[in-house]
């Protein structure tokens, strides 16, 4: 069986640095706004991982009101997701990561981004796509006030522990 999740996340310029994003620092100074290191890719991976599996979102197991996640390693919160993943009877298949920002420049850390999420999910590199698009100077990521990043994953599984869809009658 394969299953498929989307995910999003963006966060606002203002967070201590080092600005990380994919499990890699890009800016030592700059930094994101958000509960834990607001690593925007991280956050979408986790979440499509979460939407694929129909198990809730960031939110639910993740809450700001946490403590626990207060400056939190966001590469945590995915291994953490990819634990409940297997506890399912679920193994990632693939991930394709966009990141969406106006002056960070993804093309120097691209390689050492898929290295990283393809450790924290358990694939080959081969597996991970990590791209980078701007808005053209549109919206709040297109003024530099943030970044955001959408994430699509497959997850596989031929556990029978997995949810499967039901059977039906089609007499």
């Amino acid at each position: 069986m394969i299953r498929v999740g989307i995910g999003f996340d963006a966060h606002a310029f203002g967070g201590p640095g080092p600005l990380k994003i994919g499990g890699v620092v890009v800016d030592p100074e700059r930094g994101l706004a958000g509960t834990s290191d607001a690593d925007v890719a991280l956050h979408a991976l986790a979440d499509a991982l979460l939407g694929a599996a129909a198990a809730g979102d960031l939110g639910e197991h993740f809450p700001s009101s946490d403590p626990r996640w207060e400056g939190a390693d966001s590469a945590v919160i995915v291994t953490t997701v990819v634990d409940l993943l297997a506890r399912k009877g679920f193994q990632v298949g693939n991930c394709d990561v966009t990141v969406i920002a106006q002056s960070v420049r993804i093309a120097p850390h691209r390689e050492a981004m898929r290295s990283v999420i393809a450790r924290l999910v358990g694939v080959d590199a081969g597996a991970v796509s990590v791209k980078a698009t701007t808005t053209d100077g549109l919206g709040s990521v297109g003024r530099d006030e943030g970044i955001a990043a959408m994430a699509t994953v497959s997850i596989v599984s031929d556990d029978p522990r997995a949810p499967r869809r039901p059977s039906s009658d089609r007499s």
